[in-house]
């Protein structure tokens, strides 16, 4: 039986805080706009409906690759859960069903706390059911199947718009079921960090991918192309949140909170500069958790 220390590390818990970055972003927006009707109870559901999809993902990440030979001894990344012969196939799509109701009840919740009983908001209701239940999929479907969209060069625009729009426009719309534009800023900032993450990890695996017929952009384009690619990605971020703090900060020391960029700018650098080896893992982790410092910052300087 694995470990709970195997659970774990197959959950990859490193990439939790990018995940709960647009749920944040969103959150705070909402309190920032109108406070009165913000719900601490849909906060804390968002949180967990965001994890359990995270955890979905990872856990899916790692069986789909398993099976499809990606995760290998070339591979330049850590060894998967399934990779090391840790957990085995029959474990874990167990826990892809326990971690697929989780979501979904944790989902559910949420709609009935965000939406009540009214028939008048039963549209909305289903609305954002459809939308959970194409996270949920889309969660799985990144690696796993022949139909797999991660090994189709749409992984990018999949993360773009999950991490980016459903996270921060979804969350902020069921505290106050209305959308400002200013939080499209927020949306777009947060959607490009996150690809931006993947292509790190795209970049590194060039080699690997093309051998393991994973169709990535990063692939497509090459080394080179890929890594200007990263600073685009970057860059309209970087322009994106420098925007919306022009639009929403009242004083100029709240700028200060953009030092937090400091890190994204240093990714930038280094992944340019830097020939694809191991060193890719630590601007993984670099640029994930510079994603979460920067939404921290900038909502912390919001509501002060």
């Amino acid at each position: 039986m694995p470990s709970l220390k195997n659970w774990l590390h197959a959950a990859r818990l490193r990439t939790l805080p990018l995940a709960l970055s647009g749920i944040f972003m969103g959150s705070v927006l909402a309190y920032h706009f109108d406070s009165k009707f913000f719900s601490i109870s849909i906060f804390i559901l968002n949180i967990l409906t965001a994890l359990f999809l995270q955890i979905l993902s990872n856990f899916a990440n790692d069986y789909g690759d398993f099976v499809k030979g990606t995760d290998n001894d070339k591979r330049l990344g850590n060894a998967r859960a399934m990779q090391s012969g840790a957990i085995n196939k029959t474990q874990m799509q167990s826990a892809l069903f326990l971690f697929t109701l989780l979501s979904l009840s944790s989902g559910l919740l949420l709609l009935f706390m965000a939406f009540g009983k009214q028939q008048q908001e039963l549209p909305k209701f289903l609305v954002f059911f459809v939308v959970g239940i194409i996270s949920i999929i889309a969660a799985i479907k990144y690696t796993v199947g022949k139909t797999s969209y991660g090994y189709k060069a749409l992984g990018d625009l999949a993360v773009f718009i999950f991490f980016g729009p459903v996270a921060v426009c979804g969350t902020y719309y069921l505290q106050l079921q209305s959308i400002d534009w200013p939080v499209y800023f927020a949306a777009t900032t947060v959607g490009l960090l996150s690809a931006g993450v993947l292509n790190v990890n795209n970049i590194r695996d060039i080699e690997n991918d093309k051998a393991s017929n994973k169709i990535t952009i990063a692939n497509l384009l090459g080394e080179q192309k890929a890594k200007i690619y990263h600073i685009i990605l970057l860059t309209l971020a970087i322009s994106a949140i420098m925007s919306l703090g022009m639009i929403l900060f009242d004083s100029l020391w709240k700028f200060l909170s953009l030092i937090a960029l400091a890190p994204i700018l240093h990714n930038c650098i280094a992944v340019l500069k830097t020939p694809i080896g191991p060193e890719y893992n630590i601007y993984l982790k670099q640029l994930a958790l510079g994603t979460f410092f920067l939404v921290a910052t900038f909502c912390i300087a919001l509501l002060l």
